[in-house]
């Protein structure tokens, strides 16, 4: 009896954290960490190898002709230098993405648009691979022509990605690969939504369980979260019933999902949101010191601090940023 009431005053005073559980966030500190083309925008981030990795796309405009993507790295998160510069003949290169590869190598994918159309494609999706994040290999054309596949997620020595068509008849392709070079699809037309899906993030649980958060546009336009159990052929959604951008998606050790995107309600803005994956509910926490042009953050949990980066345009300048946010568990 006695191990039955201790078991029931733990359950009181500790109640078990789940999934909906909002942690309240707090802005720890947020700074500016480059700024030096006339636009840098679309970053992610990434630890690897005990140092920060930030990457973005820098240009004269948000879209221009001549459009690169710039690799950083740091220390501390402090002090940053320059240690990459991708750039294509002929093309605009857009949206940068970290992810760690199944050999353990740093891989960075995005798409070139062509300032030309090449064979009668205007994108291709590409990635690159480097064994420390300064020396980088030669590009990779993956994926389909003219589908985006717009962020890479590892699980269990897999890589999948998302790809949305750029063509005429719009829909998302599933690819997946063993070495970040060569991708087949695994799963065609996710969403028949009927909208213009597109950019993604993709979480997987120790279950297995892949978690896809979906942006849509046109109408209507509220983003999505889809479900799947291995071998992820078959998705579930449901709707969020608010729109967003450039999203980018995390799982907590305590299972809790997080999510950083652009919010069009009122103000627009980078915001900070809980996700509750089984109410279907996105909830900001924390707004971050954002405005106009802004969003496609970077996230990385380390040493107790949540790290993101992003990109904002309300200082003038579109610059990128840095912040740390303290999570309370408690709530």
């Amino acid at each position: 009896m006695r191990l039955v009431i201790v078991s029931l005053l733990a359950a009181v005073l500790c109640p078990a954290v789940t999934a909906g559980d909002a942690p309240v966030a707090k802005l720890i500190e947020v700074r500016k960490i480059w700024d030096q083309a006339p636009h840098n925008a679309f970053t992610d981030l990434i630890r690897f190898h005990d140092r920060w990795l930030c990457a973005f796309r820098e240009g004269k405009s948000h879209v221009c002709d001549t459009g690169a993507l710039r690799v950083l790295a740091s220390a501390d998160g402090q002090e940053w230098k320059s240690v990459a510069r991708m750039t294509w003949d002929g093309g605009d290169v857009r949206d940068a993405k970290l992810s760690i590869a199944a050999d353990g190598s740093l891989m960075l994918n995005g798409a070139i648009r062509f300032i030309k159309p090449v064979a009668g494609h205007v994108h291709q999706s590409v990635t690159w691979l480097s064994p420390d994040g300064e020396a980088w290999g030669e590009a990779n054309k993956v994926a389909d022509p003219n589908f985006w596949m717009w962020s890479v997620t590892w699980h269990k020595g897999t890589g999948y990605g998302i790809g949305y068509s750029t063509a005429a008849k719009k829909l998302i392709r599933l690819y997946h690969s063993k070495d970040g070079k060569k991708w087949e699809t695994l799963a065609d037309d996710l969403f028949p939504g009927g909208t213009y899906a597109n950019e993604t993030s993709l979480v997987f649980a120790p279950d297995d369980t892949g978690y896809c958060l979906l942006r849509r546009d046109g109408k209507p336009s509220s983003a999505q979260l889809g479900t799947a159990k291995p071998p992820y052929t078959q998705w579930a959604w449901k709707d969020l019933g608010v729109q967003i951008g450039g999203p980018k998606m995390i799982r907590l050790p305590d299972g809790r999902f997080l999510a950083t995107v652009r919010l069009y309600d009122k103000k627009v803005r980078t915001g900070l949101c809980s996700l509750d994956p089984e109410a279907g509910r996105l909830t900001e926490i924390l707004t971050l010191p954002s405005g106009g042009d802004t969003s496609y953050a970077g996230m990385v949990l380390h040493d107790g601090l949540l790290w993101l980066s992003y990109y904002s345009s309300h200082q003038g300048k579109t610059s990128i940023y840095l912040a740390r946010v303290q999570l309370d568990p408690t709530k």
